[in-house]
């Protein structure tokens, strides 16, 4: 089921996605060769219970850590640990959850640790470019494959490929809710955008094929050829006049500029 969302309760899914732009961006001033994954979750965790919100990945379906972090080839829900420590030329991407006043914040960034290649810099920058083009998508009375064709068209035309075992999703009271919103579809299929909706739209991008495996952990997924992989993500709401991003990249910029 679909649940639309009051004037009130997107006000309160901002705050609460304000708050995960702002532990992003705690999280750029240290993401550098030579801190480990397990630094990152416990900074995170700390600003997050800081602000009042309590971290939203923590025990959620088993996951261990309140942040994930998913280093060159993987994909998405890589798990924090002291033993994987960033080094120079890395890229992570930190997807980040929090639950304040009752609703759920959730938004993803890929970050560049040290000095990057300038083919992997393109990745991010045409995965991040793929997130806002799909969300200019996302207006009433359009659907939810147009979201998807236009992420997926966009990739592809730079050259990259689409994961197609994961999704983006609707949240609100809850961290998933319907519907899915694929990175990959065909324009005028899927469910009707209607003002009120919430929806997490967020391209996880491969510089090499689109197959995945999942590692041992059964959290970890990440590119089966090892090829390195983007990830960004916002929550949005859809809006009369135009989608509403209501996650922000402002704090991570901050402190890393806009360097892709």
């Amino acid at each position: 089921m679909i649940y639309l969302k009051t004037d009130e309760e997107i006000e309160l899914m901002r705050e609460a996605n304000q708050l995960v732009g702002k532990t992003l961006g705690e999280l750029a001033k240290i993401s550098q060769p030579g801190v480990s994954t397990l630094q990152l979750d416990k900074v995170a965790d700390t600003f997050i219970r800081d602000h009042g919100a309590t971290p939203a990945f923590l025990g959620y379906r088993g996951f261990p850590n309140s942040i994930c972090t998913s280093v060159n080839e993987e994909v998405v829900h890589g798990i924090p640990s002291s033993n994987v420590v960033l080094k120079d030329g890395d890229i992570i991407s930190v997807d980040c959850g929090t639950i304040l006043n009752g609703f759920v914040g959730d938004s993803a960034y890929t970050f560049c640790v040290g000095e990057v290649s300038e083919e992997t810099k393109r990745l991010l920058r045409t995965t991040k470019e793929a997130l806002y083009e799909g969300i200019r998508q996302a207006v009433i009375n359009h659907r939810v494959g147009d979201i998807s064709d236009t992420i997926q068209t966009y990739c592809q035309k730079k050259g990259f490929s689409v994961v197609r075992e994961l999704v983006g999703h609707g949240c609100g009271r809850t961290m998933h809710e319907d519907p899915e919103v694929p990175n990959y579809g065909r324009r005028g299929n899927g469910p009707l955008l209607r003002n009120g909706m919430t929806i997490c739209i967020e391209p996880m991008i491969n510089r090499g094929a689109k197959d995945v495996v999942i590692e041992k952990d059964k959290w970890t997924i990440r590119t089966r050829d090892r090829a390195c992989s983007a990830h960004f993500e916002h929550c949005i709401a859809i809006r009369p006049g135009g989608p509403m991003i209501l996650s922000s990249f402002d704090y991570v910029e901050a402190i890393t500029g806009k360097e892709i």
